[in-house]
């Protein structure tokens, strides 16, 4: 787990060199973090919008919709980062800073798994549409299971589907399998003989990593919630009178 963090925190310190000249340049432009986080938040409307009109207007073999919503999700996501090194570079943190940033964080996600359910519904992907509510349950939990733990005064972070692996996982995977349906055709199925059914298709590199999310978000919500109780356990025991 130590190894984990460290690896995750030496990546967010290379993300954080690279981005900070142009958060320099947003702090420059009288960009306050809030305004950074709200722009984030809209972006990510934009991110269901797209999805709704490819459920709505594309056909089922048409991923070039969920393309260009997973680089929107990326591009989003990016300013999920530069908000709070705004804050940080520019010397404005503050606590409701910090809470809208979190509030607008579940809205953004709420919001983003409302588009991908929409489409996966629209186009009658039945069962990846369940995977992405249960991915949508998970990613909650794991967010609100660390907020009650700290709000019970112990440290709940960690697990392998925080926000930042989230947004990249289903931005980048959206964004292939629009790029990959330009070469191989958004109704490529692959199927091997004595199976009725087809094993891949192209919106699979879409779908299998949401399957992945609905199992790994929830089991980190689980995890966290094992270590609040370790936590609290031993926080009560030091509090025991000789």
């Amino acid at each position: 787990m130590e190894q984990q963090t460290s690896i995750r925190t030496n990546l967010q310190l290379g993300i954080y060199k690279v981005i900070d000249p142009f958060v320099k340049v947003l702090i420059k432009l009288g960009l306050t973090p809030n305004a950074v986080t709200t722009i984030g938040f809209v972006l990510n409307i934009g991110v269901a919008v797209i999805f709704i009109i490819g459920g709505e207007e594309g056909n089922r073999g048409d991923l070039t919709y969920v393309g260009w919503a997973g680089g929107l999700i990326l591009f989003a996501g990016l300013f999920d980062m530069l908000d709070g090194q705004v804050a940080r570079l520019g010397n404005m943190k503050s606590t409701f800073g910090a809470l809208y940033d979190s509030v607008l964080d579940r809205y953004s996600e709420l919001i983003m798994f409302l588009g991908i359910c929409y489409y996966l519904v629209a186009h009658h992907y039945f069962l990846s549409s369940i995977f992405a509510f249960i991915a949508l349950i998970g990613s909650m939990m794991v967010s609100y299971v660390r907020a009650r733990a700290e709000s019970l005064g112990i440290e709940c972070k960690g697990g392998l589907m925080q926000r930042p692996e989230r947004v990249v996982t289903i931005g980048l995977c959206a964004m292939l399998s629009g790029i990959c349906s330009l070469y191989i055709g958004g109704n490529y199925k692959l199927y091997i003989p004595g199976i009725d059914f087809q094993v891949f298709e192209t919106i699979s590199i879409f779908t299998i990593p949401i399957v992945i999310l609905a199992v790994l978000t929830n089991i980190t919500a689980f995890k966290r919630l094992l270590d609040a109780k370790k936590s609290l356990l031993e926080l009560e025991e030091n509090n025991v009178p000789d």
